[in-house]
């Protein structure tokens, strides 16, 4: 018999679809922009929003350009895993910086394909055909701070 592994207790239930979109746009942001994934983030089913910390105002080109790689990821219909590992394995591939200094020393890692890998215990859909069309609704820059917001439509084409 396996031993139970013992997890921090987690307070909020997310909408999935929504939830794993935040992982494919913090991944998005980190590769285009070298910034840091979102420390302040608001998910929830209707519209959701993320805080990113970046030098400067980024071009209404580029913030399309955000929202194209987000739905070509999602289209790539890719597998959403989890695995759990010791902090210390854990720490060699995500960024364990979030964490409360509480946390336990078995980490839950939800990866998306090989696009994204973050340590997170919260509701994941488990391929991301599941989560539809990333719609940014619209974003504003002011000191330092990128807050974009966002929804999910129904994908009507069906792969």
């Amino acid at each position: 018999m396996e031993p139970e592994i013992q997890l921090n207790e987690h307070n909020k239930q997310e909408y999935p679809p929504m939830h794993t979109a935040e992982h494919i746009l913090n991944q998005t942001m980190v590769r285009m922009f070298g910034c840091p994934r979102s420390r302040n983030a608001h998910i929830e089913r209707k519209k959701s929003k993320c805080d990113y910390l970046l030098p400067e105002e980024p071009s209404a080109e580029l913030m399309a350009e955000v929202e194209r790689r987000v739905n070509e990821v999602i289209d790539q219909h890719l597998p959403v895993t989890i695995e759990f590992m010791p902090r210390e394995q854990a720490s060699e591939i995500v960024d364990l910086s979030k964490l409360p200094s509480d946390a336990s020393d078995t980490l839950r890692i939800v990866r998306i394909g090989d696009y994204d890998a973050c340590a997170c215990i919260g509701a994941h859909v488990s391929n991301t055909a599941e989560i539809g069309r990333f719609k940014m609704l619209n974003y504003d820059y002011t000191e330092g701070r990128l807050r974009l917001r966002f929804k999910l439509e129904q994908n009507l084409k069906q792969a």
